[in-house]
């Protein structure tokens, strides 16, 4: 058993033998931003002050060699060596907001639903005890005894009292779990989900309009995000707009129009990139914002996609004068896969 000291406020946590200082993090309640869980994303970097880790394999976009002499780390994949890692985390370290994500809770399939020619949408029942998340947060999903390693998926409905929860999953030819979940997961099926994680979530104490980007199966944490706020009475503007391919490619229009006819201050705006229709916009979201807004200084932005429709995203909004503050987002990257570093790479401060 290790401790993991918080600078400057010296709050301690324990971080069992193996586990990543991120894994502690969470199951202590503290909300470490973190996006890929894969040392991919870089979301997670801190500076480490004192103590030795192992860094894992992370990629050097997201982890730079100068950023490692300088001693920064990405706590998704470091693993305490010493028995106190100090690792340098803001002025209120983050307020312990997060649900402590437990492993393999046990979920029935429901239902599944196509809602495009590439995306499946799952209804999950909890077995025991209902999981409990914020919106905007992700699970893994996986099964290795069927070739399909865990990889996460974000929920796409706010919490029920049931406890079920939506995932909508993007065919990938090469993805193993996406193909296994659309060919082979059938209802009934018992599946394992580890979760909540993320910090993409919403401020209930934001009193702002609010603009929310989304792209392909981005779309799902910007649902729950929207579902939730929409749900507790929100009375600011919420305005989403979501890029497709094609016609084909929208999904969610019914409920887009349920929301649009019982809360006046929603509004729903699509962008086809392929094709031209009636009442929609075309092009790119990056490229079409401004023909919505002129200003963006007032509003909360949550963008949710793959990393370059949220980069693009990112710079459109602050172009027409969104701050910093308010922008949140969730990129999708690839799922890499975890693997114990040599002795020559291991990290020391």
């Amino acid at each position: 058993m290790q401790k993991i000291k918080l600078h400057p406020s010296g709050r301690e946590i324990d971080c069992q033998t193996g586990d990543t200082v991120l894994g502690a993090l969470e199951r202590a309640g503290y909300a470490l931003p973190n996006n890929c869980r894969a040392g991919a994303c870089g979301e997670c970097k801190v500076k480490v002050l004192a103590g030795q880790f192992d860094q894992g394999m992370v990629l050097d976009m997201a982890l730079s060699q100068d950023e490692r002499r300088q001693g920064y780390g990405l706590m998704c994949m470091a693993k305490p060596l010493s028995p106190e890692l100090i690792i340098e985390w803001g002025t209120e370290d983050a307020k312990p907001k997060l649900f402590p994500p437990r492993e393999d809770q046990r979920f029935v399939l429901v239902d599944r639903i196509t809602r495009t020619p590439g995306i499946l949408e799952l209804h999950l029942r909890p077995v025991g005890q209902v999981m409990r998340y914020w919106p905007g947060q992700y699970v893994t999903l996986g099964d290795e005894r069927a070739g399909a390693p865990a990889r996460c998926y974000s929920i796409a409905n706010a919490p029920r009292p049931d406890g079920e929860i939506v995932l909508q999953i993007t065919r990938v030819e090469d993805g193993r779990t996406s193909r296994w979940v659309h060919d082979s997961l059938a209802l009934g099926d018992v599946v394992k989900l580890s979760g909540p994680y993320g910090t993409f979530i919403g401020d209930l104490s934001v009193d702002s309009p609010v603009l929310c980007l989304a792209s392909g199966s981005g779309l799902a944490p910007i649902l729950a995000l929207t579902e939730a706020a929409l749900r507790r009475g929100y009375r600011k503007p919420v305005t989403l707009m979501f890029s497709a391919r094609t016609a084909d490619d929208l999904y969610e229009s019914g409920m887009m129009k349920y929301w649009e006819t019982k809360h006046r201050n929603f509004s729903y705006k699509p962008s086809l990139t392929r094709e031209h229709c009636d009442g929609m916009l075309h092009g790119r979201l990056p490229a079409v914002i401004d023909q919505v807004f002129k200003d963006l200084s007032q509003h909360s932005i949550f963008v949710a996609g793959n990393p370059d429709f949220v980069s693009a995203s990112v710079a459109a909004v602050k172009a027409l004068g969104a701050r910093e503050e308010m922008i949140h987002t969730e990129g999708y990257f690839g799922q890499a896969q975890p693997e114990t570093a040599p002795a020559s790479h291991l990290m020391t401060t």
